[in-house]
């Protein structure tokens, strides 16, 4: 493999649509240690999620369009031990942030290998492999993000409040996680993996988004009190709900129209939306 081909199956880009969730996290410390938020930051984002990535691309070896890439390169073995070798690097740096986040990393990454090795493949089991995406995506590394950057006792992350927040951050995930899959059928089919976007349908896909995405919309009003910080997220979100009315339209003419160019426009308005409210809230705490 080129290291152009290797680049291309790491699909670092992709670590911008969960960039919410260290976002959220950070907004929520209220005395940040920045060092240790940047070193997060990095492990998370340039490490662990593309060795999770490229772990992932080596066993499906998809030939159809998959996360942000419209035509995946053949992989070969080198993709693999590039994808340990960005976990061995992850775990050798979380140790400077602690050993509850080296055991997040651990946890993590195990699950992720779970997700594609032919031994387990979670990814053939719909209903687990959705919650298991949302848990571990959304609520265990909101609150493995939060213990990092301030330094928590474990026993904190167990109040109410990083509770709720974390929650939020699985509700998210349950609601936009199938649709990342919708345009993948035919292609699961071949392997014989039935995603959770497989049993709902295309359009049971929509409608399954619409639902967490309005729990989610409720649970964020709750969260914030109702005050004026939370009416950012629905003007945040309001490109994306345009989009995905829109989308759902021609969909429901037309299950064709649940195309990859779709999906991946769908993803980046929703993960800029959050992306930006995560980033006001932070700035209007910290300011």
């Amino acid at each position: 493999m080129t290291a152009r081909t290797v680049w291309l199956h790491l699909r670092v880009p992709f670590s911008f649509f969960l960039l919410p969730v260290f976002l959220f996290a950070l907004s929520q410390s209220p005395h940040p240690d920045w060092v240790r938020a940047g070193l997060v930051l990095f492990i998370v984002h340039l490490l662990l999620y593309p060795a999770s990535n490229a772990y992932n691309s080596y066993f499906d070896k998809d030939e159809g369009s998959i996360g942000i890439l419209e035509a995946p390169p053949p992989v070969d073995r080198a993709l693999y031990r590039v994808a340990w070798g960005l976990d061995l690097l992850a775990l050798l740096l979380g140790l400077w942030v602690g050993w509850p986040f080296v055991v997040y990393l651990l946890v993590y990454g195990f699950i992720s290998k779970a997700y594609s090795h032919p031994a387990i493949r979670l990814k053939k089991y719909p209903v687990v492999s959705w919650l298991v995406i949302g848990l571990f995506q959304g609520a265990f590394t909101y609150l493995m993000t939060l213990q990092a950057i301030n330094d928590l006792p474990p026993a904190e992350l167990l109040k109410p409040r990083p509770l709720g927040a974390a929650l939020l951050c699985t509700l998210n995930l349950l609601a936009i996680y199938p649709v990342t899959q919708v345009y993948q059928h035919e292609e699961d089919a071949r392997r014989g993996d039935l995603t959770m976007s497989r049993v709902l349908g295309v359009r049971g896909t929509f409608l399954n988004a619409l639902v967490w995405f309005v729990l989610a919309l409720v649970g964020f009003y709750l969260y914030f009190g109702g005050n004026w910080v939370f009416w950012l997220l629905p003007l945040c979100f309001l490109p994306g709900v345009l989009f995905f009315l829109d989308w759902y339209r021609r969909v429901h003419r037309d299950a064709a129209q649940a195309n990859f160019r779709s999906a991946m426009r769908m993803t980046l308005l929703a993960g800029t939306g959050l992306n930006v409210f995560f980033i006001l809230v932070l700035i209007l705490t910290h300011s």
